[in-house]
């Protein structure tokens, strides 16, 4: 049997629990070390975790000779200069979403990838469920014709991330835009087939975020001083035509329980609902209207632990990256536009 790939996670408080299960389970890779900068964290998570190798400078974990891959799962602003430093170590690097804050981190993180040779892919989970996979095989048949417009959003009521990594912009880059848009919106232009965006008209709003006794569900009270927007809304247009409207949240008064996260995707042959993974065609033969319902792909487990498992295989076996990081960058090059879009209260031209 093959030698495993060595792990190192960065960050190891929130979504790297999350990862965790991924390594535990892969054929290919196993975690030898943790870095985090909160010392009581650190040694909390590794003992529970049975990780003796502990650091407190992301620098000693980066340069460790053994360490074959790193896990980034620190805060957003942090992403780009740890992935670089790995990268330029020459460690292979999986990170958690967003990638980067803005196209052009993500351009330079891309750049050191090729000086070092190492693979680099996106932590994004919900390809990698099977509600998601399903319903891309059946875009990639033709079921639904040419894409040309898209519904999506990701909704929450009363429910946001209260830690000073979420709601500071020196931390995060942003509030749910960055967050939570970055999670549907990367799904719907995979499903589009990555159509090119040229131009994004977006709007951002703080009207519940900061009313006296706003509080969040997932943790009390919400910061008074946080400089993050609460919502935000984005009319997409892309090169061949078609057009996205997007809308995410943390506090909106919508009827949902957690979570409403959905895509609506509207073709020339067909239309399709995300996450029910409802198909809605028509036969204007027989002047007949057809609703059916996917059949699930087989399940590889949580979305989670499959991003982790499916990045040591690529890794392992030498195969493509399954989020290459050139996929994040129309993304955060629409969520980027929109912040700027909101602040100079026109449409904004991607190039």
């Amino acid at each position: 049997m093959a030698k495993k790939l060595k792990v190192g996670v960065i960050g190891v408080g929130g979504i790297a629990h999350t990862h965790f299960p991924g390594w535990r389970n892969s054929p290919d890779a196993e975690m030898v070390a943790f870095a985090d900068i909160d010392p009581k964290i650190l040694r909390r998570v590794g003992k529970d975790q049975g990780i003796e190798t502990l650091y407190d400078e992301d620098d000693d974990i980066i340069n460790n000779p053994e360490i074959d891959i790193i896990d980034i799962c620190t805060p957003n602003m942090f992403h780009r200069p740890l992935a670089v430093q790995a990268l330029l170590a020459g460690k292979h690097v999986i990170c958690e979403k967003p990638l980067a804050p803005t196209p052009e981190d993500i351009r330079m993180m891309i750049e050191a990838r090729d000086k070092s040779g190492k693979k680099l892919m996106t932590a994004q989970h919900f390809r990698f469920e099977a509600k998601s996979k399903s319903m891309k095989a059946a875009i990639d048949r033709g079921l639904l014709g040419n894409i040309y417009h898209a519904r999506s959003w990701m909704l929450r009521r009363a429910a946001a991330p209260v830690k000073d990594t979420f709601v500071y912009k020196k931390n995060s880059g942003g509030g749910p835009c960055i967050d939570i848009g970055v999670h549907i919106l990367d799904l719907t232009l995979w499903m589009m087939g990555h159509p090119k965006p040229i131009s994004v008209s977006g709007i951002t709003q703080d009207k519940l975020i900061h009313q006296p006794g706003a509080f969040s569900v997932w943790g009390g009270d919400i910061p008074k001083d946080l400089d993050v927007e609460e919502f935000a809304a984005a009319f997409v247009r892309f090169e061949n035509g078609a057009t996205l409207i997007l809308e995410v949240s943390w506090l909106l008064h919508h009827n949902t329980t957690g979570e409403d996260m959905r895509m609506w995707l509207y073709g020339d042959k067909g239309g399709a609902l995300w996450p029910d993974n409802d198909i809605l065609t028509t036969d204007n033969k027989i002047r007949q209207q057809f609703n059916t319902k996917l059949q699930l792909n087989p399940s590889s487990g949580e979305a989670h632990a499959a991003e982790c498992i499916a990045f040591a295989d690529c890794v392992a076996h030498n195969k493509p990256v399954p989020v290459p990081p050139e996929d994040s960058i129309p993304v955060i090059g629409i969520l980027d536009a929109l912040y700027r879009s909101a602040a100079a209260g026109k449409e904004v031209t991607l190039t």
